[in-house]
């Protein structure tokens, strides 16, 4: 829990410095964005509205929060926050401005569109959120290892405890809850 609470603050000074910056900062090239870094100069969208960039935002550490399980119990704790404001403000915003900002090399609303003249249409962010945080959570696994104490001295895998049911049940309801707004 106190991973999850600190990966979206440290994330979220991650993504306020660099991340929307990388990610939406026009003018910008096909593969990364160069403008607003600290939100310096954002447009006064709607009269000085910043969901957009709280959205994006909700989105980078999504994706953090991804690899959190895959890495669990097996890193220390300052390692893991480093490498979660490494992958939100600077990873996980070039991968989403290949995809999300109108000159990413993958948009499907660039002019002159590099990915067979359609672009990729990636359905509520779903594509760029799972891939950045499947593929850092990958290999985080593979670096980190198997969990201590899941295996015994011989190589068998010992059965771990069983966690709660009324927490599972309870997050799987805040996952339905949450997906009305998309």
């Amino acid at each position: 829990m106190l991973t999850n609470v600190l990966d979206a603050a440290a994330g979220a000074l991650s993504y306020y410095l660099f991340g929307f910056a990388f990610a939406f900062g026009a003018p910008s090239n096909a593969f990364i964005g160069r403008h607003f870094f600290g939100l310096r100069d954002f447009p006064s969208v709607s009269g000085g509205d910043y969901s957009f960039f709280l959205y994006q935002w909700a989105f980078a550490i999504a994706a953090a929060g991804i690899t959190s399980g895959s890495i669990a119990e097996r890193t220390q704790f300052v390692a893991y926050l480093i490498y979660s404001s490494f992958l939100t403000g600077f990873v996980y915003p070039v991968v989403s401005h290949w995809f999300w900002s109108a000159d990413g090399w993958a948009s499907p609303i660039r002019p002159d569109n590099l990915l067979f003249g359609s672009g990729s249409i990636d359905f509520a962010g779903s594509g760029v959120v799972h891939m950045v945080g499947g593929i850092a959570g990958l290999w985080g696994a593979v670096i980190e290892g198997p969990r201590i104490g899941r295996f015994d001295r011989t190589g068998r895998s010992v059965a771990l405890r069983g966690h709660s049911a009324s927490l599972v049940v309870l997050g799987t309801f805040l996952l339905w809850f949450g997906w009305y707004g998309f």
